[in-house]
């Protein structure tokens, strides 16, 4: 079961993406008067000086967007599968160890960590794979995702549990 918590982070992390960022105090008022001097600033014009700030203010907001979606993507994808939360795309990873079929109830533990049960009756029986690629989709409507493996054309219905 996921966290309660889970979706509180994909506000925040939506949330962080969404504020407008916020304009940074004029490098003068970043730094000490010893520090301005020591870097040199103080021999700027008052235009190349406001450049300079215009620069680093559309450096910050770029890097700050930058970190807004790369924190939002990461909370998706972390999440995915649990419920309808996070990311929809497929999951794409390799078993972890030996597979031997697909059987209700049982646990596979994929190498990116995650864990998925399976919660129906498919059945791939006579088949020993070691460290096989595996996919994971979900249904086009709903919230059930359906994993494969290799080549195989079964596919069983599983859910997140880790």
């Amino acid at each position: 079961m996921p966290s309660p918590r889970l979706p509180r982070l994909l506000v925040l992390a939506t949330a962080l993406a969404a504020l407008p960022v916020l304009a940074a105090p004029p490098i003068q008022q970043q730094m000490t008067p010893e520090e301005f001097r020591a870097a040199g600033l103080d021999k700027l014009s008052a235009d190349e000086l406001a450049r300079l700030n215009a620069w680093l203010g559309r450096t910050i907001e770029t890097e700050t967007e930058k970190a807004a979606t790369a924190a939002k993507k990461k909370v998706e994808d972390d999440n995915r599968g649990f419920f309808n939360f996070g990311s929809s795309e497929p999951v794409r990873s390799t078993l972890a160890g030996e597979f031997r079929g697909f059987a209700n109830g049982r646990s596979y533990t994929l190498a990116n960590g995650q864990v998925w049960r399976q919660v129906d009756d498919a059945s791939l029986a006579g088949v020993r794979l070691t460290d096989p690629a595996i996919t994971i989709t979900p249904s086009l409507v709903g919230n059930a995702w359906y994993m494969s493996v290799g080549r195989y054309g079964t596919r069983a219905k599983v859910i997140r549990i880790k």
